[in-house]
């Protein structure tokens, strides 16, 4: 699909895998350009196909509008014909800030499971205190038999599938996992599995057996559950959300809404859940956690369903019992599932699908690079980075994101990574001095 304007006919964008640039043709109508009228979202091998609306096109425009001549459908010169523009400077145009592309450093690139004619999907991660990794995901699109793995070398090899109690094979979501600290100071790791009713099952050592998933209570909901914080009296706050035909069971949609449920035994049993965030227009859900660095103050990154805003955030002062109303975030930061960790200078680190408009790594599992003031602000951040390039749309990255005690931050997510492959899991590794180079422009130090 083409823009369609009176003086710019379209605009056809296809990225070329190797060597990273955006071919932008322009062809010209007899009238000067007076706006941007249409949008694809289709961007992927056919050829793909990007969309500059408003302010980004202009932008955008003005960095290859002296660049030639054009010549419209009649042959005749008029301004700009073709112009190559980098990944790096079209991301830029877009989103302000810059992109650090690793997408094609296959060293730094670790298979945790790929099957042939397998679609593996949606990990979460957590780091144990000795820093074995444990990872579970469907053997399906959210629904499927849960898998789980470890690794004891930080992502870079991976043990076969273990073994897991039969009930597992029965999920029918996105299976969720976390560790809570309990008073006498041992971890206890959850595992959710979503829709309804939400069901869990719990490991007290370190995930060497678990239990058979168990309702929760009389109340479902999707991609549950998507965060937990620990309140200062050790109470749980899970979050998750619905759309209406889950939390009961009616099968009736009707609004996005993000709740949280409470647990004061460590995970064992949970609260009838309460309505924390909505929002009129939008499609509010996965909802990410981010704590403020002194501890004081909450934050939920919301993926923004209807994809007729950015993505949202909503704040806390009160250790998560009450929410403010949501306002979008930056363009920058529009996505799903949102994944975050600080690095060890403070900055923050966030892992996620890139679904914003416009944007040349749109349904790619990206990285954005900030500081919990540009979220406080809606500021675009320091630079975003690329990990992976999808050859899908939009199917990949929901990541889990582990910071090892060298400072690696190792992050694992499934995604179409190979054409005509069903998806497969993969783990990729990098540190912030790496990429504070590469930001730069500077490629020269080692892959951690």
């Amino acid at each position: 699909m083409l823009l369609q304007s009176p003086r710019l006919q379209g605009i056809a964008c296809e990225k070329h895998h190797s060597s990273q640039l955006i071919l932008v043709s322009v062809i010209c109508g007899p009238a000067g350009p007076r706006g941007i009228l249409g949008e694809s979202r289709s961007r992927r091998h056919n050829p793909q196909v990007i969309v500059l609306k408003s302010t980004q096109f202009m932008t955008a425009f003005s960095m290859w509008a002296a660049v030639g001549s054009c010549t419209n459908s009649s042959g005749q010169d008029q301004a700009p014909n073709a112009a190559d523009l980098s990944l790096r400077e079209v991301h830029e145009a877009v989103f302000g800030v810059p992109l650090v592309d690793l997408s094609l450093e296959s060293k730094r690139q670790y298979i945790v499971d790929r099957e042939h004619g397998q679609y593996l999907g949606h990990p979460t991660t957590q780091m144990l205190p000795d820093g074995t990794i444990i990872a579970v995901y469907p053997k399906g699109h959210g629904e499927g038999p849960i898998v789980l793995k470890r690794s004891t070398d930080g992502g870079r090899t991976w043990s076969n599938r273990l073994p897991v109690p039969e009930s597992w094979a029965s999920s029918r979501e996105v299976p969720t996992l976390f560790q809570t600290e309990r008073e006498d100071g041992s971890v206890r790791l959850l595992l959710f599995s979503g829709l309804y009713p939400i069901r869990s099952a719990v490991s007290d050592d370190l995930g060497e057996t678990w239990s058979g998933l168990q309702p929760i209570g009389d109340f479902g909901g999707i991609v549950a559950m998507a965060s937990i914080h620990k309140q200062a009296d050790g109470d749980l706050l899970a979050f998750f959300h619905d759309d209406g035909r889950f939390l009961r069971n009616s099968g009736e949609p009707s609004a996005f809404r993000v709740f949280a449920t409470r647990s004061s035994d460590y995970g064992l049993s949970w609260s009838e859940p309460w309505v924390i965030t909505e929002h009129p227009d939008a499609d509010l859900c996965e909802p990410g956690l981010v704590t403020s660095p002194d501890g004081t103050r909450l934050a939920l990154l919301l993926r923004e369903n209807s994809r007729t805003y950015e993505s949202f955030i909503v704040f806390s002062d009160d250790d998560g019992e009450t929410w403010s109303e949501p306002k979008e975030l930056p363009k920058a930061l529009t996505g799903d599932r949102h994944t975050a960790k600080y690095s060890p200078d403070g900055r923050l680190v966030i892992s996620y699908r890139d679904m914003a408009d416009a944007s040349p790594t749109r349904g790619d599992w990206v990285v954005w690079v900030g500081s919990w003031d540009d979220l406080t602000n809606t500021d675009p951040g320091l630079y975003r980075i690329r990990l992976m390039d999808n050859t899908d749309s939009w199917d990949a990255a929901y990541p889990g994101l582990e910071l090892a005690s060298d400072s690696t931050f190792i992050s694992t997510t499934y995604g179409h990574w190979t054409i005509g492959e069903e998806p497969y899991v993969v783990t990729v590794r990098f540190n912030m001095s790496e990429l504070d180079a590469r930001s730069s422009g500077d490629y020269s130090q080692n892959i951690p």
